[in-house]
């Protein structure tokens, strides 16, 4: 199951380098909540504004995941927690931002999809 969710997290995090919320949306649950370091997102209008207000700040950023570690399985709900980094041009300069993130997966309708995350900037 775990190389399933790995592909599903890669999916993942190739869906976010797109820059078009077109890809990342069909990856999450309508109820989906993520927690970014800039505020609470709740449902995928909400996510959609702050990817997307993301994008238009970080230009040719790219997204990536690391260190990935599998702390709770079953059949319909997984957790997992990674280091991520962003690393792209903000204002002309480049910024490259290390944190922690950590992802929780439901399976609707045979599928797993994203229902939170939560982003923070490493200590």
């Amino acid at each position: 199951m775990s190389g399933e969710l790995n592909q599903f997290l890669k999916k993942y995090e190739e869906a976010a380098n797109s820059c078009n919320f077109d890809n990342v949306e069909p990856l999450l649950t309508d109820d989906a909540i993520f927690w970014f370091t800039n505020g609470t997102y709740k449902g995928k209008a909400a996510i959609r504004k702050a990817f997307e207000d993301t994008w238009a700040s970080i230009k040719e950023e790219k997204y990536f995941l690391s260190n990935i570690q599998w702390v709770g399985m079953s059949d319909d709900l997984a957790v997992c927690v990674y280091d991520f980094t962003s690393d792209g041009m903000v204002n002309g300069s480049r910024q490259v931002y290390n944190g922690r993130g950590t992802s929780v997966f439901r399976k609707q309708g045979g599928e797993w999809l994203i229902c939170h995350e939560h982003l923070s900037k490493a200590v």
